[in-house]
């Protein structure tokens, strides 16, 4: 379902991250709620790995805003597979500003979360007007 409200947001506290997060939750009536993480900003693959784990088993959608190189080395880690065959090439070759990772995965809580365990389903690109 491309309409699933995420039960948790984790965002970045760079200015950009922030930006980017009010424009985006503004498109929900009542958006989820949101944790500013520092430790986001600048973080690689393991350690945004590491703050997704610590995600409390009660939020079965996350959204993470952040920033590449290590958004992309996450999706690249934790998709085994993806259903569009050429996703995870084009995540491999540009994850543009705005680009949007889908990732389903199931497991018992986010602390079982292991690279390669997750499906990339969906990879989008929002374009549209600068406000």
């Amino acid at each position: 379902d491309g309409d699933v409200l995420p039960g948790l947001a984790l965002c970045s506290t760079a200015t950009r991250a922030r930006r980017t997060w009010e424009l985006a939750s503004a498109q929900w009536g009542t958006p989820p709620p949101v944790r500013l993480d520092g430790r986001l900003y600048g973080a690689d693959a393991p350690e945004l790995l590491d703050v997704v784990q610590e995600t409390s088993a009660g939020v079965g959608t996350l959204l993470l805003v952040g920033h590449n190189p290590g958004l992309a080395d996450l999706v690249l880690a934790l998709a085994g597979d993806s259903l569009d065959d050429g996703a995870l090439d084009r995540v491999r070759t540009k994850f543009p500003t705005s680009a949007i990772a889908v990732l389903a995965w199931r497991g018992p809580d986010w602390r079982a979360l292991l690279p390669g365990t997750a499906l990339l389903t969906s990879l989008l690109v929002p374009r549209g007007r600068r406000p």
